[in-house]
């Protein structure tokens, strides 16, 4: 695992303190797993870990049905794949930050694994699964992912497709970053996505005039925004609807 700075990761994902779990975690080598994962009953889980209990989780697929039947049938020019976890039994979201020898304007980023559609993807979801295997050295089976949640457009003006997954325990993953494309790899749990002390705000203007404003994700490893930003703020309005309150603006959504 590539650490910023060169700093070592801990010996053991349990000796790590609550406030580094609260404010995101560099990740050390961990082993994937995804099938037969127990379906623990939501009356025995805290608030907080019920965001991902199996109820929640078919609920979301539910909701998902519907956008994922429709894009699975184009042919979109790009997917990633945004990462659900459990880290120390606390619901989390997975980053990657792009290697900053990359070329283009996404050297350097925080991202979710992901990247351009190849002749022989049959769908987004092909196209992200591949891109993490691709990126992370992690093989993630479709049966864990959960839908494709809205297309957006990146600064480049290409749309993209977030496909959502949990891949589970993240103590149970094996990942192997690709250093040409990942410099680091992190988590954010919920509880710091959802404190809004962390949750920032940039306003945009057209020629004087307002035109739309872009979430921003803060005090974790590393900042999180633009369209990463976009998808993490669709993840959560979808897991935790009414814990999570939008105060952004995107051309294009409602």
């Amino acid at each position: 695992m590539l650490l910023p700075g060169g700093s070592a990761p801990p010996s053991s994902l349990a000796e790590r303190s609550v406030s580094e779990r609260r404010h995101g975690i560099m990740l050390p080598t961990l082993r994937h797993f995804c099938h037969s994962r127990p379906h623990a009953s939501i009356a025995s889980m805290g608030p907080v870990r019920r965001y991902l209990s199996w109820e929640n989780e078919q609920r979301c697929r539910g909701q998902l049905e519907a956008s994922t039947n429709r894009y699975r049938q184009e042919a979109a020019p790009a997917a990633v794949l945004v990462p659900l976890c459990s880290v120390a039994g606390d619901p989390a979201i997975l980053y990657t930050l792009r290697s900053s020898t990359l070329t283009g304007v996404h050297k350097g980023s925080v991202s979710f694994p992901g990247g351009k559609r190849d002749s022989s993807d049959r769908d987004p979801i092909a196209t992200a699964l591949r891109e993490t295997q691709e990126e992370l050295g992690l093989r993630v089976e479709e049966d864990c992912v959960w839908g494709i949640m809205m297309p957006m457009p990146d600064k480049t003006k290409m749309m993209v497709m977030p496909v959502l997954a949990n891949l589970g325990p993240l103590e149970r993953l094996t990942l192997k970053p690709n250093p040409q494309e990942v410099e680091a790899v992190f988590t954010l749990s919920f509880r710091h996505l959802l404190q809004e002390e962390n949750q920032g705000y940039t306003n945009f203007c057209h020629k004087g005039t307002y035109s739309y404003t872009l979430p921003v994700f803060l005090h974790g490893p590393h900042r999180v925004w633009g369209l990463t930003a976009i998808f993490t703020e669709l993840t959560l309005e979808l897991l935790v609807p009414g814990a999570y309150r939008r105060r952004t603006h995107v051309v294009g959504r409602r």
